[in-house]
Order: structure tokens, then C-alpha cells, then sequence
């Protein structure tokens, strides 16, 4: 259920002047930058650096006022159309509560990136109703697949379907489908919502947290031991969440250690345990996350899961 209309963003085109930002962590080098404003010229888009976007204030990407002006120059500037961050790392959670979400809503833009961005991304959707956008950020080199996932959600105006069937773009290789592990098979409707599970339980009992009744929940992490990813299903389970959840697709848990000193635990073992009880269809493995070759995931749009096939297919379009 969605407690307002969806608002689906501009389509990003030929000649659309997108903001590169830092909001979070800094970035390690100048050519971060550089590369940034380069790939955003790739996709025919004119880069529109932020003014504080190489600043350093130990682990953020300068202090926190910069980074929210920044942010919100980026969010309420008439003349940007677009806003694709530099990277994740920390950050964000500590300028949230100074977005300017009423001049976002009254120009929306299309917000680009994963990760510590979940906790942004959640927030632009949960206030304005907007579709923001779980993908790659952009320091990054792109492969052909995630290039192509990109460009399917924010530059099309059309539903992107389902979106393991992907054409290769010419002289481009597209690897397999990822393995895709049936936790629970079924198949189900909903708005897509998620991100990052550390981020998503940092939003928990705050006025951010998005409305995940009859939602697809997707979720990602990275450098996380298994016991703490348990724990923090534990904790939405029990703040009633997993019986909100019409299904879930679980992406890459990259760099998880599996075993304590004390034993060790199954992936899939765990994800029963807690989605099990629930009854609702559950699959894991899917390109969510910190892997180069990733879909970009729009937050709010309606999407069906097939848990069984492992399969993950977008119902409506993003942008206009």
C-alpha cells in the first residue's frame, strides 16, 4: 500500500545536465572525479560537479554543511536534471533530517546510487513519493551489463521488464544470470523497496523509514559477518516487518565471513529462519549490490517476483 501517488522523474536524455556529488564518504583520488565527469559525457549527459565534491573531512567528504549543500543544490537546482552520487562509505544519515525534500518535490530529478545512499534514496521516496534509483555510483567503470540496466530505468519512459533478459549492446558480452537460490518459491506483486540492510535498520523508528506494507523488498550489503546480518533481520522481525513483506529478493552479501569462533551458520540457513515463518516467496542471489556488474533498482515502482524461476521483472516504467 503507498501512502501517496508515485511521481516518476524526468527520463534522463542526450544533453541532460547531471550533478556529481560526494554526500558521503571522500573520495580516494582526483581522477575519482575526473572519471565521473567522463562516464556521465559517455552517456551524452553534461556533468555538473559539486562545488565540495573533493573535499576531505576525515572520513566525509567534507564537513557536514558542505556535503548538504551540495546535496540540496543538487536536489533543487532548476537546471539540473539528474543527480548521480560519487560513492557510498558514511555519511548521509548525519545531513537526512537537513534535505530540503519540499523543493525536490517541487522539481523532481532522477538520484542515482546504493550503498550509505540507501538511507537518501529511501528518504526522497518516502517524503515526495518519488522514484529514486538503487545502482551504480559514478566513479566507477561500467560494464556492458550494468551500462545497459542503467540506461533501461533512467532513460527510458517504458517498463524495463524482466530484467535478467537484457539484449547486448553490440561487441559487448553480457555474462550468465547469476545463480539465483530459491529460499521460498511463489510469485507476487508489490512496490520495489530496499538498499542496504545496515542503512535500512539505521532508518528504524525514524520519520525515513519507508512504508513496506505489500512491498518487494530487496536488500544488499557488503563486509558484514553473517551473525550481524542475522541480528539485524532479528531486529525487523521484531518490530513486525517481515509480515508486511509480500517477497523478497535478496542481492550480494559481498565479503561476508560465515563463522565465528563458535561455529558457523548457512547463508540460505538463516534467511529461512527468519522469512520462512512469513510464507511469503523469497530468492537470493540476485545483481543487487557491491558487484561491478549490478541493476539499477527503481524505489517505488510496482515489480513481480517469481521466487521459484528467480526471476525479478519491472511493471511500470520510472521516468516519464
Amino acid at each position: 500500500m503507498r501512502s501517496k501517488e508515485l511521481i516518476h522523474p524526468p527520463r534522463l536524455h542526450a544533453g541532460s545536465r547531471v550533478a556529481i556529488i560526494a554526500p558521503a564518504g571522500p573520495l580516494s583520488e582526483r581522477d575519482d572525479l575526473s572519471r565521473a565527469a567522463e562516464l556521465c559525457r559517455a552517456l551524452e549527459w553534461e556533468p555538473v560537479p559539486g562545488r565540495h565534491a573533493l573535499q576531505r573531512h576525515g572520513y566525509l567528504a567534507g564537513t557536514d554543511t558542505e556535503r548538504l549543500a551540495d546535496l540540496n543544490r543538487a536536489l533543487t537546482d532548476p537546471t539540473i536534471d539528474g543527480v548521480w552520487c560519487l560513492r557510498g562509505g558514511y555519511g548521509v544519515t548525519r545531513i537526512l533530517d537537513g534535505v530540503d525534500f519540499a523543493g525536490f518535490t517541487r522539481r523532481p530529478r532522477a538520484v542515482i546510487g546504493f550503498s550509505d545512499l540507501t538511507a537518501l534514496l529511501l528518504a526522497l521516496h518516502r517524503a515526495a513519493g518519488v522514484v529514486a534509483f538503487h545502482g551504480p555510483m559514478s566513479r566507477a567503470p561500467l560494464t556492458g551489463f550494468s551500462r545497459e540496466h542503467l540506461l533501461r530505468v533512467v532513460a527510458r519512459a517504458e517498463p524495463a521488464g524482466r530484467l535478467g533478459a537484457v539484449p547486448a549492446p553490440a561487441g559487448v558480452l553480457l555474462p550468465r544470470s547469476p545463480r539465483i537460490v530459491t529460499i521460498t518459491p511463489g510469485v507476487v506483486e508489490g512496490p520495489l523497496l530496499g538498499g542496504n540492510l545496515s542503512l535500512l535498520m539505521a532508518l528504524a523508528g525514524t520519520r525515513h523509514f519507508p512504508d513496506l506494507t505489500g512491498a518487494i523488498l530487496f536488500l544488499e550489503e557488503v563486509g558484514e559477518d553473517l551473525y550481524r546480518v542475522d541480528r539485524m533481520l532479528a531486529h525487523l522481525r521484531m518490530l513486525g516487518l517481515l509480515q508486511q513483506l509480500a517477497g523478497v529478493a535478496i542481492g550480494q552479501f559481498t565479503d561476508m565471513k560465515r563463522a565465528t569462533t563458535e561455529g558457523a551458520l548457512a547463508f540460505d540457513e538463516v534467511l529461512l529462519t527468519f522469512f520462512g515463518p512469513v510464507g511469503i516467496p523469497v530468492a537470493m542471489g540476485f545483481p543487487i549490490g557491491h558487484v561491478d556488474e549490478q541493476w539499477t533498482l527503481p524505489l517505488g515502482v510496482r515489480a513481480r517476483l517469481d521466487a521459484g524461476r528467480g526471476t525479478l521483472e519491472l511493471l511500470e516504467p520510472a521516468v516519464t
